[in-house]
């Protein structure tokens, strides 16, 4: 791996930027406060090939990995627009379909993921297994007479099952010889008999809402089981491991564009003869920020090397210390320059204010920062558990 970005890396953020920056946070906050989609930008991405960047070029992607496509959304929310279905849809269902779907699942879903013409929402948190996935209570059994599968459970936290077209559940299914019970992923069609949907009220304001699920007996034929029955952690990690690289890069965007914008107004608010800029007690905190995104990027970069690489060990220790980082960075970057605006940070003219909730989000999901802490102590540093 090396720390320089190639030409072809160097090309596409500049690429991503120029389209973020003909979109920008008012397009973003437009389609937030007006509660649709932000289709436009969605669909130019996908026709530019960012969308599905990480997918198999035989299936109509670019033939990329999580590298390309974490520097997409990097670049986007770098612009103030970033997709946070990006997260979701190619990422994570991509990921997991490419590797582990059936041909049939892979003609179906990959060309429409990568082309933009298909979502894909992701249900993993259930009310009483945020963290621990071995609660996990949403199961899978056999229909005796048909071989149809019938799901069952309850999911909290779905980003955008409204426009999906189907949900990557996981579930779980009893082993025949042990009786316990092991992870498998499901394709759920957004329309599919006893698949109910209920909008949580957040105060976070974006442009993907945020759903519980109720799952009652949605019969499901044998082909929307993904992969082998008996690889689901394999395969669950697989989609873990994206989804904490991706997160890093939506934190990183989010703290650069908060990070710039703060620059920009320190460069011209003058109060005493010179930029607020010029004075230490403005300079250096914003100097920090910026370390510290870069500081992140890099470890984000090695997790998306070790990912696409196939090292999904290695990968989920770096994308869980990447993830770790970025959330740490975006918060500190966010906090200093709405400081740094003082007042005006807090107006919508500036449009900082809104990222402060935001940011919290990269230190809660997809993992919050303290389990990260939990399983580098007990997975890298060999401490005991203490749960």
């Amino acid at each position: 791996m090396s720390v320089i970005e190639s030409e072809e890396h160097q090309a596409l953020r500049a690429a991503v930027a120029a389209l973020g920056a003909k979109y920008g946070r008012d397009y973003l906050t437009n389609a937030v406060s007006s509660g649709r989609h932000p289709a436009e930008l969605w669909s130019e991405a996908a026709k530019l090939g960012y969308l599905g960047v990480n997918l198999p070029e035989e299936y109509g992607g670019g033939g990329g990995g999580i590298a390309e496509l974490s520097i997409v959304l990097e670049e986007l929310g770098a612009a103030g627009c970033p997709l946070l279905m990006m997260v979701v849809s190619p990422a994570i269902c991509g990921t997991v379909i490419a590797r582990f779907g059936t041909e049939e699942q892979k003609r179906a879903w990959l060309p429409a993921l990568a082309d933009g013409t298909r979502t894909m929402a992701f249900g993993i948190t259930e009310p009483d297994a945020g963290s621990n996935a071995h609660r996990i209570t949403t199961t899978a059994r056999r229909d005796p007479d048909t071989g149809d599968w019938l799901l069952t459970g309850r999911k909290v936290f779905v980003s955008g099952v409204d426009t999906a077209d189907a949900t990557l559940i996981v579930g779980r299914t009893e082993d025949a010889r042990t009786g316990t019970l092991k992870p498998c992923l499901f394709i759920v069609p957004r329309d599919a008999d006893g698949f109910q949907r209920r909008a949580i009220d957040m105060e976070l304001n974006a442009s993907e809402k945020q759903f519980e699920l109720v799952l009652d007996d949605v019969r499901l034929p044998r082909g929307a089981l993904v992969g082998d029955e008996d690889a689901g952690l394999l395969q669950l990690f697989a989609g873990l491991n994206p989804e904490r690289i991706m997160g890093a890069a939506f934190a990183i965007g989010m703290g650069r564009y908060a990070l710039a914008r703060a620059v920009e107004y320190a460069r011209e608010r003058t109060v005493w003869k010179v930029p607020i800029g010029a004075h230490q007690a403005i300079a250096h905190p914003l100097a920090q920020a910026h370390i510290e995104l870069e500081l992140a990027r890099l470890m984000m970069q090695k997790a998306a090397h070790l990912c696409d690489a196939g090292d999904d060990i290695g990968a989920g220790e770096a994308a869980n210390m990447a993830k770790y980082a970025a959330g740490e960075a975006c918060v500190k970057a966010v906090d200093q320059a709405v400081h740094t605006l003082g007042g005006n940070g807090l107006t919508r003219e500036y449009g900082l204010a809104s990222l402060i909730t935001a940011a919290r989000v990269s230190r809660i999901a997809p993992v919050s920062r303290e389990m990260i802490l939990n399983y580098v102590s007990h997975q890298t540093l060999g401490l005991p558990k203490s749960y």
